[in-house]
């Protein structure tokens, strides 16, 4: 069985990167960020609430999150 990625909602995507190592969200210039080491991802706006799937695929490559490390979080 194939997983993909569906939308996920900016508070559920900020859960989710706490529970794999992420401090954060933390405020700056723009755009809020979030920390893992000395990774630093920058969170879109939160005027959209709901992250589509290709934003997610770039989202989780920038913080070094694996498809399979995203979909063992629930």
């Amino acid at each position: 069985m194939t997983k993909h990625l569906t939308p996920v909602y900016r508070r559920d995507f900020s859960k989710r990167l706490r529970t794999l190592g992420f401090e954060g969200p933390y405020a700056g210039g723009h755009h809020e960020f979030m920390l893992r080491g000395n990774r630093r991802l920058i969170l879109p706006n939160p005027h959209r609430s709901v992250i589509g799937a290709n934003l997610l695929i770039r989202l989780s490559r920038q913080a070094g999150v694996s498809l399979d490390e995203w979909f063992s979080v629930k």
